[in-house]
């Protein structure tokens, strides 16, 4: 296997090389735009990537590649623990949304705003636009920016306004979360484009600089348990039906939980039903 990164500001990770249908060309064009994907797609195409897509990965993320095939590449993600593979989670990628590992650099910095501009030189016009959750190091700071190191041996510069580096607290995660209200769910989103409930956990994680498990029934079953009536907010509930896997999570809140729910809703910050109360059957402390 060969370590490398993702090179694209979004790379969405499929079950097969077979697996996208002709709505999702634009997520794996050579240069993806996810967010006209996103856009493009009513409930009914999105419940379509039930058993298609599995996660994201974000700009210089590494990746092992285990094979190639007509264009595709067989990964898996490191940053993203998962019980399906003691490596990372695995799945499928575009062979051209792969480039070079990004150069030695120093410190982390991460993006913590639902997008960012990421400029050639300070105030100069942008090249890419990175999603909330890219992790990058950095290599300098000057008037207010900082360089970081990109794929394929190349660099580029970020608004320090719009990064985070460090661990945060519990008010923070729910800050963070509360940036998406209003944003559609979107199987396997782990991007500011469309997110899923575990993705929203595992994105707000990774800005604080916590590497949680990428699925729900992982995090359930890997991070702090607590009892269900001492959970405070920036805690986690986990839901699952009777003798079933964790199927979903979401940030307890002042107000019930933050979330994003299913398909077809938007992330909301909302009192726990009745109906999935009934099915709390756990939570944890990050």
């Amino acid at each position: 296997m060969k370590l490398v990164a993702a090179k694209v500001p979004v790379s969405t990770v499929w079950t097969s090389p077979d697996a996208p249908r002709d709505i999702d060309a634009p997520a794996i064009a050579a240069q993806p735009d996810v967010a006209a994907w996103a856009k493009s797609m009513d409930t009914e195409t999105r419940l379509g990537l039930h058993d298609r897509t599995l996660t994201q990965l974000l700009f210089a993320e590494p990746v092992l590649v285990r094979s190639e095939r007509d264009g595709w590449s067989e990964i898996v993600a490191p940053w993203q623990p998962s019980s399906q593979d003691e490596l990372g989670y695995p799945g499928w990628v575009p062979s051209s949304h792969l480039g070079e590992l990004p150069g030695a650099a120093s410190d982390p910095v991460a993006v913590a705003v639902p997008t960012a501009q990421l400029f050639a030189e300070p105030g100069a016009g942008a090249f890419a636009e990175l999603s909330f959750a890219t992790v990058l190091a950095s290599i300098e700071h000057a008037d207010g920016y900082t360089r970081v190191a990109t794929p394929d041996g190349g660099s580029g510069w970020l608004a320090d306004d719009v990064l985070r580096t460090g661990p945060g607290t519990a008010e923070d995660r729910l800050r963070l979360g509360a940036q998406f209200l209003g944003l559609e769910y979107l199987w396997g989103g782990t991007a500011a484009y469309g997110l899923d409930c575990s993705g929203l956990v595992h994105t707000v994680s990774r800005v604080l600089g916590l590497r949680t498990p990428r699925d729900a029934h992982d995090q359930a079953d890997t991070l702090e348990n607590i009892a269900i009536d001492e959970a405070q907010p920036g805690d986690l509930y986990f839901f699952a039906r009777p003798g079933k896997t964790v199927h979903h999570v979401g940030f307890v809140s002042p107000e019930g939980m933050l979330h994003a729910s299913e398909t077809g809703k938007r992330l909301e910050n909302e009192p726990v039903s009745d109906d999935r109360r009934a099915t709390l059957v756990a939570a944890a402390r990050l």
